[in-house]
């Protein structure tokens, strides 16, 4: 579950909260009472395993070569 950032209309505290994707936020402020609205922030991702540029680039050049042998080989470099 993400954890979303609401800043107060009111009073401009901040809060955060732990969501499940598309459930309907908080409604008022724990502080005053004001009306929240949701602030856009960053979200930390990690890419694991094959597909993903950050482990593919580690492989070399894919062209006409056996993909389950490059899969392998590039899931042993990212575990390292």
């Amino acid at each position: 579950m993400p954890i979303y950032e609401y800043a107060c209309r009111a009073c401009a505290a901040v809060e955060e909260h732990l969501l499940p994707l598309g459930a309907d936020g908080p409604e008022a402020c724990a502080a005053c009472g004001g009306p929240l609205r949701r602030k856009f922030s960053r979200v930390a991702v990690r890419y694991e395993g094959w597909g993903f540029t950050s482990t593919d680039k580690l492989v070399g050049d894919t062209r006409g070569k056996d993909y389950k042998a490059l899969r392998e080989r590039a899931e042993r470099i990212s575990d390292e």
